[in-house]
C-alpha cells in the first residue's frame, strides 16, 4: 500500500474517513472523494485540504488513475462505487487498513475499548496527551470538547484511539479495533450489544480476546477489574495485565470516592485525582485514563491537572438550555446499562427536580427485544419515562422487533408512558413540565431535532 499514490475515499465525509482522507493529502497523496451528501462542515474542511469531491454516488467518481481505494464502514454491497471497484479488479481497503499502514505503524497506540465509556475514555486520555505538551494523534467517535475535533494525526509517537468491536467493512468483518497496533489495550467493561452482527456474549468476548492477543509482550492490557467478562478475556494473556477496580482482586484500586454535584474525586496509588463529571462510571473511565496516561510516561501533576481540566465530550450529560426553569439534557446511551448509568449521574447532578427521561430505541440492538425487559427496567428510575415508536421498524423482522408500547407498560411504578412520535412528546412535555424538572433525551441519533422543540415549546408556556 505505501506505493501507491493516489487514494479515493468512499463515504468521505465521515469523521474518521474526512480526517485520514486530510491527513493522507497533507502526507502528499493525491486524494479524492465522494459521498452521498457532501455538506459543512466537513466538506468545507476537506476543499480547504485540497481533497476534491464529489456529491452522490456513480462508477464516474473513480478517477481511472486512483490505484487504492478505501471503502468506508457505511458503504455496502450495491453502492455504485464498491460495485465497480469490485467489477474493475482494483485495489480496495478499510478505513482501519489505511491508518495502520500510514499513522499506527511504529507508533504508541492506546486502544480504548469496551461497551461502555470508550469515547469519553479515550478523549480524556486524548486530552491528558496534549495538555502535557505530548501532541498526540487521535480517532474519537464523539466531539472532545477540548480538543474541537473527533480525529486528528500528528508526527507524535502517540496516538489515542476509541476501539470499535464493530466490524471493519462488507468485506472485512473483523473488529476494527484488530487493525490498531495496540501498545496499550484498555478494556472498560463487556456487555452483549451490536445483536445485528453478534449472536451473543461468547462471540464479543471472543473478539476482546482476540485484541488481547495482539498486545505485544512490551505492553499492557489494561482491564475493568470488577468486570467478570474483562476478567474472562484476559486468562492466560500473553501481554501484561493491569486489573484496575474498586474491588479487593485489582491490581490498582479505586478508593475514597467523593460524589460532589459536578465533580467526581477518588484516589489510586495514594494520588488524588478530580474530574469535573459526575458519577460511578466516570470515575471508572477516568480511572482508566490516569493508569494509561502513567503508562505513556506522563507524571502525576501532569494527569492531575489534565484530568481536573477535562471539558467532557458532546451529547454526554450535555444540558442544550433552559426554559420557564425546565432543563433539557442530550445523552447518548442507548444501552441498558448506559441508560441506568446516565439516570443515575442526571440524579446525582439534579437531586431536587423531577427527571423525565425520553428514549429513543434507535440502535441496531435496542431496537430488537432482547433488552425490552433490561429497558423497561432501567428506565424506573426516572420519575416520568416516555419512550418512542422505532425508527425504520421495518430493518428488524417482525419476530425479533421491540415492542416499545410494551417496554412502557411493564417500567416500574407506573411511571412508563409509550409517545410514538416526536411533535407528541413535546407537547406532552410541554403541557406538564414545570419550573426544576429535568428532561433529559436519550438517542444515539438526531431524533427528530427533539432538543431544539422541546425548548421552542417550552418558551410559549401554552
Amino acid at each position: 500500500m505505501s506505493e501507491k499514490k493516489h487514494f479515493h475515499f468512499v463515504g468521505v465525509c465521515g469523521t474518521a474517513m474526512g480526517s485520514v482522507a486530510a491527513a493522507m493529502k497533507r502526507k502528499g497523496f493525491t486524494v479524492t472523494g465522494s459521498d452521498a451528501n457532501v455538506y459543512p462542515p466537513m466538506s468545507d474542511f476537506l476543499r480547504s485540504e485540497g481533497v476534491d469531491l464529489t456529491e452522490g454516488y456513480a462508477a464516474a467518481n473513480i478517477p481511472a488513475e486512483a490505484d487504492s481505494i478505501v471503502i468506508g464502514n457505511a458503504i455496502s454491497r450495491g453502492n455504485e462505487e464498491a460495485e465497480a471497484t469490485l467489477e474493475r479488479r482494483l485495489l480496495y481497503v478499510s478505513l482501519p487498513e489505511v491508518m495502520k499502514e500510514h499513522f499506527l505503524r511504529g507508533r504508541r497506540n492506546f486502544v480504548v475499548s469496551g461497551t461502555h465509556g470508550k469515547t469519553t475514555t479515550s478523549a480524556m486520555l486524548a486530552w491528558l496527551f496534549e495538555s502535557a505538551g505530548r501532541n498526540p494523534g487521535w480517532m474519537i467517535g464523539g466531539l472532545p470538547r477540548n480538543l474541537g475535533c473527533g480525529a486528528r494525526f500528528t508526527d507524535s509517537d502517540f496516538n489515542v484511539l476509541e476501539g470499535d468491536e464493530y466490524d471493519t467493512a462488507f468485506f472485512d468483518k473483523r473488529s476494527k479495533f484488530l487493525h490498531y497496533l495496540p501498545e496499550v489495550a484498555i478494556v472498560n467493561n463487556i456487555e452483549f450489544d451490536h445483536a445485528d452482527i453478534y449472536n451473543d456474549i461468547d462471540e464479543i468476548k471472543l473478539t476482546f480476546k482476540r485484541l488481547i492477543r495482539i498486545v505485544p509482550r512490551t505492553g499492557r492490557a489494561v482491564v475493568n477489574g470488577d468486570d467478570a467478562n474483562c476478567l474472562d478475556v484476559v486468562v492466560d494473556a500473553p501481554c501484561p495485565v493491569t486489573r484496575v477496580g474498586f474491588g479487593s482482586n485489582c491490581d490498582i484500586r479505586i478508593v475514597d470516592v467523593d460524589y460532589a454535584r459536578d465533580c467526581s474525586s477518588f484516589t489510586l496509588e495514594g494520588e488524588r485525582y478530580s474530574v469535573r463529571m459526575p458519577g460511578e462510571f466516570n470515575v471508572r473511565n477516568a480511572a482508566m485514563a490516569v493508569v494509561a496516561g502513567l503508562l505513556g510516561g506522563l507524571s502525576v501533576g501532569e494527569i492531575q491537572d489534565g484530568l481536573h481540566s477535562f471539558d467532557g465530550v458532546a451529547r454526554r450529560q450535555e444540558v442544550r438550555g433552559e426554559e420557564r426553569g425546565v432543563k433539557v439534557v442530550d445523552d447518548f446511551a442507548h444501552h441498558p446499562t448506559a441508560i441506568r448509568q446516565a439516570i443515575q449521574a442526571l440524579r446525582q447532578q439534579h437531586p431536587d427536580g423531577r427527571l423525565w427521561v425520553i428514549f429513543e430505541p434507535r440502535s441496531n440492538t435496542t431496537k430488537r427485544k432482547v433488552f425490552q425487559r433490561e429497558i423497561a427496567e432501567c428506565l424506573a428510575g426516572a420519575d416520568v419515562s416516555i419512550i418512542s415508536a422505532l425508527p425504520d421498524p421495518e430493518k428488524v423482522p417482525p419476530s425479533e422487533r421491540l415492542d416499545p408500547a410494551v417496554v412502557a407498560s411493564e417500567v416500574p411504578g407506573g411511571r412508563g408512558r409509550y409517545i410514538a412520535t416526536v411533535d407528541e412528546i413535546v407537547e406532552a412535555v410541554g403541557n406538564e413540565a414545570v419550573s426544576g424538572d429535568v428532561v433529559a433525551v436519550l438517542s444515539n441519533g438526531g431524533f427528530g431535532g427533539i432538543h431544539s422543540k422541546l425548548l421552542e415549546r417550552l418558551s410559549r408556556g401554552e
